[in-house]
């Protein structure tokens, strides 16, 4: 096997460890990566001196973890985190280990990965790669397999399980038989999983080419009951029109569709018909009607999102799209009615609807929509945004100030003709003037004395 391409400054920091007579491999995604002929981003150590010595060697460490073994060095701009050789006892809580014990061999530390895949390490500065698990064949091969006994490892971290599923769908790997029927058993450790963890997972999942590989997973192994059950009622959930798919295959189809770069428009193509099951009815001709469902869909997403401990902007971005996904553009809307639903949206939302409502689209028929889809409203809306324009009250030719020096008391009644003045500017911006909106206050005024 050839030299991998191995950051110069990393080389260096091995070279130290040499002449420190410390051995020193990189372990993890990096060797993965590296041989899959990828680019390696993260660069981890695995040694046999204790932190202490790593601290000595080097003159910015970071004490990151050393109660297990882990430092941070920081060295000409890299972080580095390194590891001494360990084994760890048992996992009582199924989350972390109760003990880890240093140990001498990099083949004893290899033992206590997750999977084969990962249990690689590469001998630096050399770069003889070590590999106890035939892990290099099973990267070949496409497989993901445990090391060891599935149903222990499993059994040691609930998250495992999950980061199965994830590099499923990030590497387009196969979970191989044996480790794929382990997980069901699992999920009672699984369940005990922090919600940050699992939501780190899903996120790297999301941002993955088909994420719908790891929920179709996450199905059939039981997972997605436990961890997004209202996701799991969209099962076997039928539709109408224009649907082809049950409303869980459907948000699959619509959250691969949706741009990988954007989370805030995948977690919304996912969850954007996750009330359907709830407001489903048959009208008097039996066929499924799903009545205001943008609203239930929305407020279960909030639910779930802040089960999952995402950033409240995150929610409320999300949520926002879902609430105003149910739009029907046709030509017959007035510059009013565009004015209206820009206001509505959001200006800085506009392209993320857009794209959520490619999405949709997609979602809908199982093929990709025409690449000008919905290009008639966006030309409307670039032809209002680039006028003159006043789409908030702030924009108006008035302001509270104004209205005061005009003898209208400050409070609810000036409250409501500044909104009653920007639905006016709204219908007709060439109204935004002071004097004329001036005078519409003083006769608005008189209207609620």
């Amino acid at each position: 096997m050839g030299k991998f391409h191995i950051h110069p400054a990393v080389l260096e920091v091995a070279r130290i460890f040499r002449k420190h007579d410390k051995e020193v491999y990189l372990v993890g995604g990096a060797v993965r990566d590296l041989v899959r002929g990828k680019v390696a981003k993260d660069w981890d150590l695995a040694t046999n001196a204790k932190p202490e010595e790593v601290q000595a060697m080097f003159h910015r460490v970071i004490p990151t973890g050393i109660k297990h073994g882990t430092v941070t060095i920081l060295f000409k701009g890299l972080s580095i985190e390194t590891t001494t050789f360990r084994t760890e006892g048992t996992y009582s809580d199924g989350r972390r280990p109760d003990t880890i014990h240093f140990t001498h061999t990099i083949e004893e530390d290899l033992s206590r990965r997750d999977f084969t895949m990962n249990a690689l390490a590469l001998e630096l500065p050399e770069q003889r790669l070590v590999d106890p698990y035939n892990g290099q064949k099973d990267i070949q091969n496409r497989i993901i397999r445990c090391v060891g006994d599935a149903a222990e490892r499993f059994y040691e971290d609930g998250l495992r399980p999950l980061r199965a599923i994830r590099f499923a769908s990030q590497l387009l790997f196969t979970i191989e038989p044996h480790t794929l029927k382990a997980i069901g058993p699992a999920l009672t450790i699984t369940a005990k999983v922090s919600m940050e963890r699992i939501r780190d997972e899903l996120d790297k999942i999301l941002a993955s080419e088909q994420p719908s590989l790891a929920f179709r997973l996450m199905e059939t192994t039981g997972m997605l009951n436990l961890l997004l059950p209202e996701l799991q009622a969209c099962r076997g959930v039928e539709q109408k029109g224009f649907h082809q798919f049950d409303v869980l295959d459907h948000l699959l189809l619509s959250c691969d569709a949706a741009p990988k770069d954007k989370l805030q428009v995948r977690l919304a193509a996912l969850l954007h018909d996750i009330g359907k099951p709830v407001v489903r009815a048959q009208d008097e001709l039996g066929i499924w009607t799903f009545y205001r469902h943008e609203e239930v869909s929305a407020k279960l997403a909030r639910t779930i999102m802040i089960r999952l401990k995402y950033p409240n902007a995150l929610i409320d971005q999300v949520c926002h799209l879902i609430s105003v996904h149910m739009f029907h553009y046709d030509e017959n809307w007035t510059d009013a009615a565009v004015r209206r639903f820009i206001v509505r949206v959001g200006e800085s939302a506009l392209e993320d609807l857009l794209d959520l409502r490619r999405a949709d689209t997609w979602g809908t028929a199982g093929r990709e929509p025409p690449a000008n889809l919905n290009q008639d409203l966006v030309d409307r809306i670039q032809e209002v945004l680039s006028k003159d324009k006043a789409l908030s009250i702030k924009d108006l030719a008035v302001n509270g100030e104004d209205l005061a020096l005009l003898g209208i008391p400050r409070g609810p009644v000036m409250g409501r003709i500044l909104k009653e003045l920007f639905e006016t500017v709204l219908d007709d911006p060439e109204q935004n003037t002071k004097e004329r909106l001036s005078y519409i206050a003083e006769q608005l005024y008189k209207k609620y004395q």
